[in-house]
């Protein structure tokens, strides 16, 4: 069997792949990628985004590319209202295949402030009233505030569904967001084997609501990694993801992988896959 592998969450278009960024395409297809998706998280790099998937769409032998612009909360400070008419923007004229990366991160003290994470809330909510107004599913970023998503999303009774990226919450949350449409981001983070938190979710959740993601540059799966320094993640690094997740779930590998296929399309609604 032929695994064919969607990286559905990659930072693909930063400066840090400007010198080689074909050459790690090509190494990424030829360990299986067969799909990948270029994330927006502000404004300023839309442009650069969109340029970076056009020149991949212009090559052979390397991933097909699909654009997911957004505005990120960890950036929260820098978006301004007229970054959401420019995201509106691409959304009008380009083929997008979701809005991403989108939700609230508490992460750091500064944005626990009363008025940044309300300035978080309303960025995420504007969001994703464009998603509905486009019928395009959301890729959630959400670090420390799984609840607050969870009651926005209600809310607004979002049906479009999408990805919880790099997932960092526990099992009941897990539940929560599938019950919601949501399929469940799993990076490099699970070859980690202190990660027992993320493994005891993937265990009672199953393969069947699971998608596989590198977040390159970052995440880099533990056997890529360079001991007391930066190890760059890459697309290619994917088939690692894999292998610690067949690991994890006792799963066959390439079963595993149709299944993280078919998952991937249906979380994108990007159809049957061929």
């Amino acid at each position: 069997m032929t695994i064919q592998l969607f990286d559905t969450h990659t930072h693909f278009d930063v400066p840090d792949f400007e010198h080689d960024r074909l050459q790690l395409a090509r190494v990424a297809y030829q360990n299986g990628v067969a799909h990948l998706v270029l994330i927006g998280f502000v404004a300023e790099r839309f442009h650069d985004l969109v340029q970076c998937h056009y020149n991949l769409l212009q090559e052979k032998d390397i991933p097909q590319s699909h654009l997911a612009p957004g505005l990120h909360p960890f950036y929260i400070e820098q978006h301004q209202p007229q970054d959401l008419s420019q995201l509106e923007d691409l959304l009008r004229s380009q083929d997008c295949v979701a809005i991403g990366e989108i939700g609230l991160d508490t992460f750091l003290k500064q944005h626990k402030q009363p008025e940044l994470f309300a300035k978080q809330q309303q960025y995420f909510q504007l969001q994703l009233e464009l998603a509905k107004d486009y019928q395009k599913p959301v890729l959630l970023h959400i670090r420390k505030a799984h609840a607050d998503v969870l009651k926005i999303l209600k809310q607004h009774q979002f049906k479009q569904g999408g990805i919880a990226h790099a997932f960092s919450g526990g099992v009941e949350e897990a539940k929560a967001l599938i019950g919601l449409g949501f399929k469940i981001g799993i990076t490099g983070q699970v070859s980690q084997p202190n990660a027992k938190k993320l493994h005891r979710v993937i265990q009672a959740i199953g393969a069947e609501h699971l998608v596989i993601e590198t977040d390159c540059p970052d995440m880099t799966p533990l056997c890529c990694q360079q001991e007391h320094q930066y190890s760059r993640n890459t697309p290619g690094n994917l088939i690692y993801v894999l292998e610690a997740l067949a690991q994890a779930l006792k799963f066959d590998q390439a079963k595993l992988a149709a299944i993280l296929w078919q998952n991937s399309f249906s979380a994108l609604a990007l159809g049957k896959p061929l």
